[in-house]
């Protein structure tokens, strides 16, 4: 294993950002364009970007920054992506409900995208969008779900509004939020539910054909 060095120069003026951004990497994941304008500002200069870059790396991570999209976000770095023993602390094991509801969340997103201003869905819309799904969260778990999403900069909501037409906005960090063997999982839960109400409905079909007309038409007087 080499040595560790650290050789950055960061500028006074430029302290207290540099500061914020690796703190809010942290502690959230993602710095969003439409969210952190500032911060996405200074993470997204490439003399900036290589600063934080090597700082991180220090420690096992590394920055990305995905300008289509306008997210920056920590990651794994390269070269200890395998190794033993370094706990990577910004990988959250959601459970099986808010896999769920990330799914709908990415789905709604992509329903809504171009079509207006910043992309919002209704808590009470929501709701509906994820039974129809045949998930029904209890209270408590869609709280501390939206409450976990929100620390991680994946969607944002007045936590002081409690109503149905409560707004939520969901930013383009739910693309990056998933851990693939665990949404490969949730997939095929959808495609099982999905491939069992076909043949259900199929058979139905089926029983219908069945049916003899005969047998419901009425005996001449």
């Amino acid at each position: 294993m080499s040595d560790i060095s650290l050789q950055i120069i960061i500028k006074e003026e430029n302290g207290i950002l540099f500061k914020r951004c690796v703190r809010k990497l942290l502690e959230s994941t993602f710095i969003l364009r439409e969210k952190d304008e500032k911060l996405y500002s200074f993470v997204s200069r490439e003399s900036n970007r290589q600063d934080i870059s090597e700082y991180l790396r220090m420690i096992g991570f590394d920055i990305l920054v995905d300008e289509k999209t306008g997210v920056g976000m920590l990651i794994v770095s390269e070269e200890d992506e395998e190794t033993v023993g370094l706990k990577r602390a910004n990988v959250i094991t959601f459970s099986s409900i808010q896999y769920h509801m990330l799914l709908v969340l990415w789905k709604v997103y992509l329903e809504n995208l171009g079509y207006n201003e910043g992309n919002f869905v209704t808590k009470g819309d929501l709701i509906d969008k994820i039974k129809s799904y045949g998930v029904v969260p209890m209270k408590q778990e869609l709280i501390a779900s939206f409450k976990l999403f929100k620390k991680y900069s994946l969607i944002n909501f007045d936590e002081n509004d409690h109503g149905e037409d409560m707004k939520i906005q969901l930013y383009p960090s739910l693309q990056f939020g998933w851990d693939i063997p665990q949404f490969q999982t949730v997939a095929d839960e959808y495609l099982k539910r999905s491939e069992a109400d076909d043949e259900i409905a199929d058979n139905s079909e089926e029983e219908i054909l069945r049916l003899n007309p005969d047998d419901y038409e009425e005996d001449e007087v």
